[in-house]
């Protein structure tokens, strides 16, 4: 079940270096929000905290809140592991295991799990590469390394491995910036079809990728050299792309800087 995401003054560090300053936005459940911005401004930084990836860097923590259906993920009585589950991330290089099996690498995190039941891990390997648009072109070779997939099918094969184990959310720090156009339509439309069935949060560089996939737009952006990244703004796409409320929006969007 696709779930709401609220960032509230959200406050993120790097041991004593304040790296973005008081975030606050809602994400709507079924919906694709895309955050740009020019390089080093937080936005990966953010996408990041979404899912408590953050933290797994020495030294790194936040202050504020990221409440998933209300729920404050960073609550002591909450467990990392969980929210990861809860929370899939897509990374911007394709990342499959090389020389397993595209099945075992669909599956992984579930016999990660504890879940050793053949069938069930076949039905749910399936499941997953139909989800990911991907079964018809692997259902023949599913015990061929994922390594021998090209570099579009191994992305969509990480993307698999994400909803495989059900989460509400999918974090995709710019999936399709290692891809070529061909493939990076092919991600673009898979993610129109997963927004039926997920809350997505999607990093990229690319303004017509952002333009055309997402929802709602937040435009990230540095207040000075060795200051925090702040967002600038927060709208529907449409809005962002059309009539901006902020110049410097504005500007990014149309090339006079990033």
């Amino acid at each position: 079940m696709a779930k709401r995401i609220d960032v509230k003054d959200l406050d993120i560090y790097y041991g004593k270096f304040h790296a973005v300053d008081s975030v606050t936005l809602s994400v709507p459940p079924r919906n694709v929000t895309a955050f740009i911005g020019p390089s080093g401004c937080g936005k990966s930084t953010v996408l990041r905290t979404l899912n408590r990836m953050h933290e797994v860097i020495p030294g790194a923590r936040v202050d504020g809140q990221v409440l998933l259906d209300g729920e404050d993920i960073y609550a002591s009585s909450v467990d990392p592991v969980q929210v990861r589950r809860t929370i899939g991330m897509v990374f911007q290089r394709p990342n499959p295991f090389p020389t397993m099996s595209i099945r075992d690498n669909v599956v992984a995190g579930l016999k990660l799990a504890g879940t050793n039941n053949k069938k069930q891990l076949d039905d749910i390997a399936e499941r997953a590469l139909r989800g990911a648009n991907l079964w018809t072109e692997v259902k023949d070779r599913l015990n061929k390394p994922g390594g021998s997939l090209s570099g579009g099918q191994q992305q969509r094969l990480c993307i698999a491995r994400a909803i495989a184990v059900r989460p509400d959310v999918l974090l995709m720090d710019e999936p399709c910036s290692a891809l070529d156009p061909i493939s990076t339509l092919a991600i673009e439309d898979l993610i129109a079809e997963l927004k039926k069935d997920y809350t997505i949060v999607i990093v990229t560089h690319n303004m017509q990728q952002a333009a055309r996939v997402s929802d709602q737009t937040a435009f990230f952006n540095l207040a000075g050299v060795g200051q925090p990244g702040q967002l600038v703004e927060f709208n529907d796409t449409e809005k962002i792309f059309s009539n901006p409320n902020e110049k410097a929006t504005e500007d990014y969007i149309s090339g006079r800087f990033g």
